[in-house]
């Protein structure tokens, strides 16, 4: 792993300065006399030519992840302070996490871009890469007909700097607050994942999906006849939100409600080796203060129940969402058991 401890400083400063030193030479006098044009010379167009950093593997997905949206760090969306900043990828590696999982765009845009804030993506991009973190760009679509989800999206897969692109990236699925009949949402989501698929070619592709417990048990409404099989062969690693702390009964058990919706998922797909990161939560509370979330934390001592059944159920990876929302203590003990039920990424 790289030990660079320091956050990079990302600035570009461009500068055309044009100066005329004229000598001349007057008798045994030497005279230099000075003028500096504000006309350039020539224009010179600049080329950066960089090797493209781009992992593109399943390995973004495994092991310990951390999660970050719009509304902790794109100055776009604060709901007031940022809670999360570039330079917390160092925390972030020093507890062991390997995957950064940052929103990186949003439908109802702020920044004038396909993508969000290309400063703000460009820092969290070169620190994680500079911390020896993955990152893996997650957008929510909201089923345009246009097709600006698909823009979206592509444009993500596409953005570069300085060599640096995402190493994976995810759709979030779970957008149903529209008027949209439920078949005709699972259309639109069928036609946006080929549609990615094929401009992406082998590109590894995250689906962020819905707790099964939710869709298949709990509330059928939800989107009912979610598209599993038609999606099965699209995506290459599932990622279940399976927040447990709003939950009740059996389904606020971490070790149970984890357990169950990944065997119902994998059920779902017609696939019992379905790779599985499982996103455990909200949040954890440890004792110390933490931004609210609007919604019950889950607390540290659900923590062995997850732990035991992300192991259990052989999942890939596992993350809480999100960073912001997760205790110093609460980070040190994830990273503690990460280490023991995945040895081989930690060694």
């Amino acid at each position: 792993m790289k030990d660079f401890r320091l956050p990079i400083v990302f600035s570009l400063v461009f500068l055309i300065v044009a100066t005329v030193v004229v000598f001349s030479i007057m008798s045994d006098e030497e005279s230099i006399t000075l003028s500096v044009s504000s006309e350039p010379i020539e224009v010179i167009e600049p080329v950066l030519k960089t090797n493209v950093v781009a992992k593109n593997s399943i390995s973004s997905y495994r092991g310990l992840g951390a999660w970050v949206d719009a509304f902790d760090a794109d100055p776009n969306y604060l709901r007031g302070v940022a809670t999360v900043f570039p330079a917390d990828v160092i925390e972030m590696s020093e507890n062991k996490v390997r995957t950064l999982f940052l929103q990186a765009s949003r439908s109802e845009d702020r920044s004038n871009e396909l993508v969000s804030d290309p400063w703000h993506l460009a820092n969290f991009l070169l620190n994680a890469h500079g911390n020896g973190l993955d990152v893996v760009a997650w957008y929510l679509p909201k089923w345009d007909v246009n097709g600006e989800d698909l823009e979206r999206l592509l444009a993500l897969a596409d953005f570069e700097v300085l060599g640096h692109r995402f190493d994976g990236l995810a759709v979030d699925i779970e957008w149903n607050d529209d008027d949209l009949k439920h078949e005709e949402r699972s259309a639109r989501l069928i036609e946006l994942s080929k549609s990615l698929r094929e401009n992406l070619k082998d590109r590894v592709l995250g689906a962020i999906v819905m707790p099964p417990v939710v869709t298949d048990v709990i509330n059928p409404n939800f989107w009912p006849e979610f598209p599993w099989r038609e999606l099965e062969k699209i995506y290459d690693v599932w990622l279940p939100m399976n927040y447990w702390s709003f939950r009740t009964q059996e389904h606020a058990d971490s070790n149970y409600y984890n357990s169950e919706n990944i065997k119902l998922l994998r059920n779902n797909l017609n696939d019992q080796e379905a790779l599985v990161h499982a996103i455990g939560g909200v949040g954890i509370a440890d004792g110390n203060a933490l931004p609210d979330p609007g919604e019950p934390l889950a607390t540290i001592d659900d923590l062995e129940g997850f732990v035991f059944s992300v192991a259990s159920t052989k999942a890939i990876g596992g993350s809480i969402y999100d960073w912001a929302t997760t205790g110093p203590l609460a980070r040190d003990e994830l990273a503690d058991n990460f280490t023991i039920i995945y040895p081989d990424l930690y060694k």
